[in-house]
């Protein structure tokens, strides 16, 4: 198995859209890119502990690529508006790819790129960060599949 980690504003709509694809066997919402260890959703959701909303996605290389997995990424959120999704605005609803290695690495940016240049947003500035692994901390479980246990639509959209 794998280990991919994604921002793209609100953890709950993120998690919903991953954990449908084949070859996903888990995707869970937790917090990523701060400096403070273990950190709660009172605290991640002020905008001042550095942390990302994040979802961790483990996937099995022979069903899904990491590819499928950014083409995935830039369909259901706005890589154009910096630390803002929708109505929700901060740092931790930052636009960003958490890369595992020079591999995830070369490819997230090959495909910004690609989408930068023939894309759904190749009219505007993508501003979505690759930064590398940071601690990855796991959120509260009332966040971990949290549409389904309250029978929500997704907040996110698809956008093509």
């Amino acid at each position: 198995m794998a280990i991919a980690t994604f921002g793209a504003g609100c953890f709950w709509g993120v998690e919903q859209f991953f954990k449908q694809l084949d070859g996903v066997t888990s995707a869970v919402c937790g917090y990523m890119g701060g400096e403070q260890a273990n950190p709660s959703y009172d605290q991640v959701k002020t905008g001042t502990s550095g942390h990302a909303e994040v979802v961790q996605v483990e996937f099995d290389e022979s069903t899904i690529s990491y590819q499928t997995l950014l083409e995935t990424f830039w369909q259901f959120h706005n890589p154009t508006t910096v630390n803002q999704q929708g109505d929700d605005h901060g740092s931790q609803y930052r636009s960003v790819i958490f890369v595992h290695d020079d591999a995830q690495r070369l490819l997230a940016e090959a495909s910004k790129a690609h989408q930068q240049a023939q894309g759904y947003w190749k009219e505007k500035t993508i501003v979505t960060a690759i930064e590398p692994i940071a601690p990855f901390y796991p959120a509260e479980e009332y966040h971990q599949g949290y549409f389904d246990k309250h029978d929500l639509p997704s907040c996110h959209i698809a956008l093509y």
